[in-house]
């Protein structure tokens, strides 16, 4: 397969990003710029310089990679899946920043006989979305708001697509984990709880998982010499969010974290 692309990291024996345990290939690239990224390593699509944890040296973060290197990686483990129902995970940045590369990788993936995950924004075409989603057995994704306008100023892109594509996914029946991040004053107030809902009774989609805001990112944009916009922002822990999460149970929606 000579499809390449540009991977940041593979990180084995994952038990969080998806069933089972799981090797993760992160893909670099996105068109997001949410200000809490956890990874902002992944926003820029090409290689970049990243201090390392001594604070003297730099490495660098992203190298091309063809999908045959790809998958000669992911199967050292393939005991592991066997055993435990897991496989490979797609995420990023946002694979679809990738599209071609990804959708090579996971097509090879299935060609040999492993499960596959993808963690996404759904921000894609939505033809693309649709082709590349019959190679993936199990989704995450996530919507950061249900306003365009709030969406796209917060984020950078509007969510007309994301919504399109994740009602697209629930609809064919795919196994998906809904998310939303809980972010303060952007998306945390019980009227945003009650327009979420709103939305997704609209959907007909039932179950969503909240996160609560955190920081753990917060060291990589120094090592990057980015400025990290949530320094003072405090973290959200479950108990803080117990009144948000009952506006979803009020509208039959299953909601947990």
């Amino acid at each position: 397969m000579t499809e390449s692309g540009m991977v940041f990291n593979i990180q084995h024996f994952s038990i969080h990003d998806g069933p089972g345990i799981r090797t993760t290939v992160f893909l670099k690239g996105c068109p997001l710029r949410c200000p809490w990224c956890a990874n902002p390593e992944s926003q820029k699509k090409q290689p970049e310089q990243m201090l390392k944890a001594d604070g003297q040296t730099y490495e660098t973060v992203g190298e091309v990679k063809t999908v045959d290197m790809v998958i000669e990686e992911v199967l050292k483990d393939v005991d592991f899946y066997e055993e435990s129902g897991g496989g490979l995970t797609l995420s990023g940045g946002e694979i679809f920043a990738q599209y071609e590369f990804a959708k090579a990788i996971l097509k090879a993936a299935k060609e040999k006989g492993l499960h596959t995950a993808i963690e996404t924004t759904a921000y894609a075409k939505h033809e693309q979305f649709v082709d590349l989603i019959q190679y993936v057995d199990f989704i995450y994704t996530d919507l950061k708001h249900y306003n365009q306008l709030r969406h796209r100023k917060m984020t950078g892109v509007a969510n007309e697509l994301i919504i399109k594509n994740i009602h697209y996914a629930f609809e064919i029946g795919k196994e998906i984990v809904l998310r939303i991040p809980v972010i303060p004053n952007f998306n945390d107030s019980l009227e945003d709880a009650q327009a979420f809902s709103e939305l997704f009774n609209q959907l007909q989609i039932n179950e969503v998982q909240l996160l609560p805001f955190h920081q753990f990112g917060e060291n990589k944009y120094k090592l990057l010499g980015r400025d990290y916009q949530m320094a003072e922002v405090p973290a959200y822990h479950p108990e803080d969010l117990e009144d948000y999460r009952q506006v979803f149970l009020q509208h039959q929606i299953h909601c947990y974290f």
